[in-house]
This record gives C-alpha cells, sequence and structure tokens, in this order.
C-alpha cells in the first residue's frame, strides 16, 4: 500500500548578475524544490498526465528569476512556492529549500571593487519555505559558519565511569561550525532580520563564558529570542570541532599551552530548540 510520496527538484544552481553602473551585484543559490500532492496515480499506474517535470521546475526557477532582480532568498523561495501551487492543482504542499551561497567584494586600494568578489568561507545562508493552501511557513538559518574562542571555555565536573580518560580543564579552544535555524512570525523584513540574528549568535558566542558547549548554545539561542522580535524559534546545532593540545615538553621544549592538532572526526554533537514560552 502507497502511504506518502514526494517528488521535486534538487541542486538547481542559479547565479544572477545584475550590472547597475560600475557597482555589479551578485546572488549565487541553490535551489530545492519538493511537491506533496495527490500524484498517486503516477506511482500505481504509470500515468504522468498530472506530473509537472522536474526539468520544468528548473526552468521555472531560472524564469522567475529572470524576470525581476533576487532580493531575499526568504522572498524568492515564496514567490516560487505561491507560483507552482497556484499552476498545479494536484499540489497539496510544496517546499522550497534555498542555499545562498556567500561572495563579498574584493577591495583594492582600500576601497571596495564593484566587479570582483571573493567567496565567503563554507558559510551559507539559507532559507526554508513550506506552502500549502492554508498556510506558509517561512524559516531562515545559517549553515557552516566555522567560529572559534580561544579563552572563556571550561569543561569540567563531568560525570565519570570506568571509561572515561577526559580530563577536566578550565581553558580550552572552543571551536564549531555552527547551523542554525529559526522561524520567523509573519510580517518580518527578512533581509534585516537574518543580519540581526547571525550578529547576535556571533556576539553572544564570542562574550559568553563556557561550561560546555551546550551552556553557550543556551545562551546564543536566549539571546537572539531576547534580542530578535520576528523569530518566533531557533534550532542550533554546534558540532565540537576539538582542538586537542600537544605536549611539547616531550621533545625538550618549554609547554606553553599554544600548539594543538585540530580533528573533525569524531566530533561532540550538540543541539537544542528554544521558542518563546
Amino acid at each position: 500500500m502507497l502511504t506518502e510520496t514526494a517528488y521535486g527538484k534538487s541542486g538547481v544552481r542559479l547565479v544572477q548578475l545584475t550590472r547597475p553602473g560600475d557597482r555589479h551585484a551578485l546572488r549565487d543559490l541553490t535551489v530545492d524544490i519538493k511537491f506533496e500532492g495527490d500524484y498517486d496515480a503516477c506511482y500505481t499506474d504509470g500515468d504522468n498526465s498530472q506530473v509537472l517535470p522536474t526539468d520544468t521546475m528548473k526552468n521555472t526557477v531560472y524564469a522567475l528569476a529572470a524576470k525581476e532582480r533576487l532580493q531575499e532568498p526568504e522572498l524568492f523561495g515564496m514567490h516560487l512556492a505561491e507560483h507552482f501551487l497556484e499552476c498545479n492543482p494536484r499540489l497539496r504542499r510544496v517546499s522550497v529549500d534555498m542555499r545562498e551561497h556567500l561572495w563579498s567584494r574584493i577591495s583594492v586600494d582600500g576601497r571596495e571593487h564593484g566587479r570582483a568578489f571573493m567567496r565567503v568561507g563554507p558559510e551559507c545562508r539559507t532559507a526554508h519555505i513550506r506552502l500549502d493552501r492554508q498556510e506558509a511557513l517561512v524559516h531562515a538559518g545559517i549553515s557552516d559558519l566555522v567560529v572559534m574562542k580561544s579563552a572563556g571555555s571550561a569543561f569540567s565536573g563531568f560525570m565519570r565511569d570506568e571509561y572515561t580518560t577526559l580530563p577536566d580543564t578550565r581553558d580550552r579552544l572552543l571551536a564549531t561550525s555552527l547551523t542554525a535555524n529559526w522561524r520567523y512570525d509573519s510580517g518580518t523584513a527578512y533581509g534585516p532580520a537574518w543580519h540581526a540574528v547571525r550578529r547576535t549568535l556571533l556576539e553572544t558566542f564570542a562574550n559568553h563564558t563556557s561550561e560546555s558547549v551546550q551552556h553557550t548554545l543556551h545562551a546564543m539561542g536566549k539571546a537572539v529570542l531576547d534580542e530578535i522580535a520576528d523569530v518566533a524559534d531557533i534550532h542550533i546545532v554546534m558540532p565540537n570541532r576539538h582542538h586537542l593540545p600537544v605536549d611539547v615538553s616531550r621533545f625538550g621544549l618549554e609547554d606553553r599551552n599554544e600548539i594543538f592538532v585540530a580533528t573533525e572526526e569524531p566530533h561532540g554533537l550538540i543541539q537544542a530548540t528554544l521558542r518563546r514560552s
């Protein structure tokens, strides 16, 4: 018995370059689209008469982008979702996931160049839109934002058993590849809200005196809810990118806690959701 289906197009790459004068503008997106609806006959009977080809979904991304200059990814995602829902009567729900690959302008002689760019690390701006015929949900986020603090981080007083070898520490490097997703209330100015959330997360990470990754994660999420009224809830994932001290005294050298080996696996994986009560 067929119980649940979905289909769509993933990994649609879209780069839009606009050229107003000498200061060009660049938006770089990867778009994923998912349809949920009354498409059972395609699976059970091979009836494709109501199935919009996924190639058409890809073409729609390019066509709608060509009609107007891209603004915030949340707005473009909503535009796509509304178009698909209006044009496909069998469609009950459409989801659009956006990853914006961030670029900054190259500086030349202390001034930003108007037509030259460099990619900003692995970090992406994300947006998720889920639209059905009753409501719309809009989430935004950040993925793969790599951050580190070299002081103000400890981990001690933890539970121990016969297999515990980790020593207490009151001074460690805290590094993570931050992913956060948050849900907006209606009427949000998406661009300013996204920048405000990102700034709050980074400032709290830097300033918080941490007893654990969990402790700092909670402080970051609470700060976002306290300071940005448009955010209804936030989910944060912080894998602990361990930097293990190397004991250079074995080489006859003074150990000043300055030499570390960076590891990505295995890693601790800490996550939580905070929402307004």
